[in-house]
């Protein structure tokens, strides 16, 4: 019996975890130089399934940026505020720090103005100095605390965790800045389900609600964001496809190519602005005096200067103040949309680089393009869409994407696509390439420096995922180096173009362990490589291939033996003999064992004639796992396992003092904003004054005072707890006295309703006597019985209300009525609910002619109600016929319903 009642609890667990709604939701994140865009994926009912999360401040993107006050640290907007401040506190443009050497490092921030205290750690990589005894951290480390913010954002707006995510990637990131990210997501507590290309998620939006399948196309995608610039071709097309037994058309793209420039793009123009200021303040200031080497004046123009250019954008002329930008010199002038396009003449040229070498290197012509969408921030500056429109013919540009959002709603498609908890209707098959060429090197004892030794592994644009593999004729250990293959195609700042080295071991021994067989073929070493979803390329095992030849013994064909069951022992090893495969052998082995054991068996048991063998050759294969460890240093070099797991328990313990300032913020919000209303209330209120006496309120007001007083002196650094203590006991005063002022109007219009609903109820009752006369009246009456008990207790309770002050805690509370009223309501509907009884249908009697039929018709009821003799015979006669009909009904019908089937 226990048995059966876990089984059926087994089966209702799994029955209501499969009729429960799915609560899994998926993130993408669009990390930029400069600013952060987050959308959820979030099945729920009522909601948009792709939608925007919006920050603390109500904006749908968040500045990437790091900061560190007092031994704090803070993200997004509130990090924004202290840019102008404290520039050196303010870490910006991280994500393109990640797997950088130091020296590259080190010049994009001076160039950018940029004043952090930086130095290099033991991979070349820079680590950027906090103060405040906050230690370093590594550009991973960073960006994975704005990769945790957008992750919270995500799961604020999503009111459920979110952990999978798809982020997004400029296409020239190599190996380095892919697998950093990749960990920075980790010890962010991510789940990355894959890195995307930029250009992929604006393809991906730009697909989804379209059909190629009457005409294919090519589309351009130009993006220039804050610090990059890439034009990507992507060819749209559809296929036909079978779907539950219907030909459907699916749309899918293809990138073709994409080129790039990783040093132009929006802060360009910016920079370009921000030295004509400076010079021009100089000017204005004299004395030699060079606002460029004070970091605070130069964030404070650097700032305005954003403006500016936006300003520029819209209108001709634009304006630039900055209060106090040096010694307390106040900095104002104006500049033209034409002097600003001078200023940047050379950049609009280069801005036009990547899509012609895109439409250079497809050997497609202008007019073949069908549209050129323009994405990224820096595309609203005029000047460059009048360059675009000019080189391309053409007299309206194609901005049918949103240029901040495109590309992070994209992202949010795929992460739908490769989550398991989420799935969309609408299909879009995608086919990206690998931007950069990777070739394999091979370095150790007897390999020579030749064609064999450099092998291409990756061509540009390979598909990607991919699986590639190699054979190598070798029986030494040696060194596998994995690097990009071109000179020209780099990512920005590499000095090495070796992405990962690994030492493979074991195939020297497994040579010294098989050398004395007889080798068929020269010894080889396998490799498997990949090239993952995110476009990082990795060698993922290695095996040592060895095949020997060797003489065994088989039975000989066409032998005849005595005993019938070792002779088919004996073909069958014949047909096994033939096959020269690896697992054949090792069958063979077998058989052969099997086949000793029937021989002698039958030898003694029946005194059989021995079984007759002969030696043939044959071929084994041999599999041997080499050991592969990673050894590769420099910036490439991910963050070992002990700095990573280091890094991890830091991020933790700042996250874990993040909260618990933001709930002491929270608490001393709350008591802040208490303090102030009750006093207002308590000054100000008349209805306050009707339910307490002057000395409750002087004493009451008094302690506020006291309490607030403490808040802005002793209190400003005072922890959650002490705020909340301090709350609790003013609300204990408080409550009792804003209690009495609730029910001063709560309570009267509770009783005015239950006064209404007995009123009502009569007239309930009335109508259950005209159309509902089945109901018991036991049931009615106790119904009315309780009305006037409920009556009753009002007429008492108010009585006793009237003589109780109203300074003092009521005689009877809105709670209170409303409990007696719900019970009574709840009976009513009971009673009301009372079905009414079906009608008794009586059955009309039978005469002796009718029964007489069914007694000739049943055999049970003749046997029962009649002795055996001439009537049980004339029953049987007269059922004959009705026996034969049924018959002939059964045959007729079963062969028109196989017809039917």
């Amino acid at each position: 019996m226990a048995s059966i009642l876990f089984k059926l609890g087994l089966f209702l667990c799994v029955f209501c975890l499969a009729l429960s709604p799915s609560q899994s939701a998926v993130l993408s994140i669009d990390l930029g130089s400069e600013w952060l865009k987050v959308a959820v994926v979030n099945l729920k009912p009522g909601q948009s399934p792709i939608s925007i999360a919006i920050n603390e401040m109500s904006k749908r993107k968040s500045p990437a940026i790091v900061a560190f006050q007092s031994g704090d640290r803070l993200l997004g907007e509130e990090a924004a505020g202290l840019v102008a401040r404290y520039p050196d506190k303010v870490f910006s443009q991280i994500r393109d720090l990640i797997g950088k050497p130091f020296k590259h490092t080190k010049t994009s921030i001076d160039s950018l103005y940029l004043p952090f205290d930086i130095k290099e750690d033991s991979r070349g990589t820079a680590s950027f100095k906090i103060d405040d005894n906050v230690g370093s951290f590594s550009a991973e480390e960073l960006v994975a605390m704005v990769l945790s913010y957008a992750a919270n954002l995500a799961e604020f707006h999503a009111k459920v965790p979110v952990k999978d995510a798809v982020i997004t990637v400029p296409p020239y990131f190599g190996q380095a800045e892919r697998k950093g990210l990749v960990q920075a997501a980790q010890l962010a507590g991510i789940n990355v389900l894959s890195l995307l290309n930029e250009h992929s998620g604006a393809a991906l939006q730009y697909g989804i609600d379209k059909d190629f399948s009457n005409e294919s196309r090519h589309v351009i995608f130009y993006d220039m964001g804050s610090s990059s610039t890439y034009a990507a071709l992507v060819y749209f097309s559809a296929y036909k496809s079978k779907e539950f037994g219907k030909t459907v058309s699916v749309n899918q793209f293809q990138v073709k190519d994409v080129r790039w420039n990783p040093e132009l793009g929006g802060q360009n123009m910016e920079l370009r602005l921000v030295e004509y200021f400076a010079d021009e303040f100089n000017k204005q200031v004299g004395n030699g005096v060079d606002v460029r080497k004070f970091p605070k004046a130069m964030a404070k123009l650097k700032k305005q200067v954003k403006r500016t250019k936006e300003i520029l954008s819209a209108n001709t002329m634009a304006p630039i103040s900055v209060e106090s930008l040096y010694d307390d010199r106040d900095f104002r002038s104006t500049i033209s949309r034409e002097k600003f396009e001078e200023l940047c003449q050379d950049l609009w040229e280069q801005s036009l680089i990547p899509v012609k070498d895109v439409l250079k290197d497809s050997g497609l012509t202008i007019d073949e393009i069908y549209a050129v969408e323009l994405i990224g921030g820096a595309t609203r500056v005029p000047k460059l869409q009048a360059k675009l429109q000019e080189f391309l013919g053409r007299k309206d540009l194609d901005r049918h994407l949103d240029a901040d959002e495109a590309i992070v709603l994209g992202a949010a498609l795929h992460a739908a696509n490769l989550s398991d908890g989420i799935k969309l209707n609408r299909k879009l098959g995608m086919v990206d390439g690998s931007p950069y060429e990777f070739v394999l090197e091979l370095d150790g004892p007897g390999l020579l420096k030749d064609e064999s030794t450099r092998q291409s592994l990756v061509q540009r644009m390979k598909k990607i995922p991919s699986k590639m593999f190699r054979s190598i004729v070798h029986d030494k250990d040696f060194e596998v180096s994995l690097a990009y293959g071109s000179k020209i195609i780099l990512p920005p700042g590499v000095t090495s173009p070796i992405v990962a080295q690994y030492d493979l071991s074991g195939l020297t021994d497994a040579t010294e362990k098989y050398a004395s067989r007889n080798l068929s073929s020269p010894i080889k070493a396998n490799l498997h490589f990949s090239l993952s979803r995110s476009g990082i390329l990795s060698l993922d095992r290695a095996d040592a291939v060895i095949e020997i030849t060797e003489w065994v013994e088989v039975p000989k064909k066409n032998v005849t033996v005595e005993n019938s069951t070792i002779a088919s022992a004996n073909i069958s090893l014949e047909v096994g003999a033939n096959n020269t495969s690896e697992e054949s052998s090792a069958n063979l082995h077998v058989d052969d064992a099997d086949t000793t054991n029937v021989s002698s068996k039958s030898g003694e048991e029946q005194n059989a004639s021995d079984l007759v063998t002969e030696k043939k050759l044959k071929k084994r294969t041999f599999r041997i796992p080499l050991k592969i460890v990673e050894k590769t240093m420099g910036p490439a070099m991910s963050l070992p396992k002990a700095s990573f797991a280091e890094a991890k328990s830091k991020l933790e313990a700042i996250e874990k003092k993040d909260a618990e300032r933001r709930k002491t913020a929270e608490l001393k919000n709350n008591l802040e904003s208490y303090i102030y209303n009750t006093k207002d209330k308590l000054e100000t209120s008349e209805e306050v004054q009707k339910i307490s006496t002057d000395d409750e309120r002087k004493s009451f007001i008094e302690k506020l005072d006291e309490v607030q007083e403490w808040l802005y002196m002793d209190g400003e650094n005072a922890s959650a707890k002490e705020f909340q203590e301090h709350l609790d006991m003013l609300k204990a005063i408080g409550d009792p006295m804003f209690f009495r002022l609730k029910e001063l109007t709560a309570r009267p219009a509770a009783v005015k309703q239950a006064r209404s609903y007995l009123v009502e109820l009569q007239q309930i009752v009335r109508k259950w006597e005209t159309n509902k006369s089945w109901l018991p009246k036991e049931k009615i009456d106790e119904v009315l019985s309780d009305a006037d008990k409920l009556k009753t207790w009002l007429d008492e309770k108010e009585a006793e209300q009237k003589k109780t002050s109203a300074f003092s805690t009521p005689a009877f509370t809105s709670e209170d009525v409303y409990l007696e009223l719900f019970n009574l309501q709840d009976k009513v509907l009971s009673v009301s609910r009372i079905p009414k009884p079906k009608p008794k249908i009586q059955k009309p009697a039978k005469n002796e002619t009718d029964n007489n039929e069914e007694e000739a018709k049943s055999s049970n009821t003749t046997s029962e109600e009649k002795p055996a003799g001439s009537n049980e015979s004339a029953s049987a006669s007269e059922s004959e016929p009705e026996q034969e009909g049924s018959e002939n009904e059964n045959v007729d019908t079963e062969p028109k319903s196989h017809d039917e089937l």
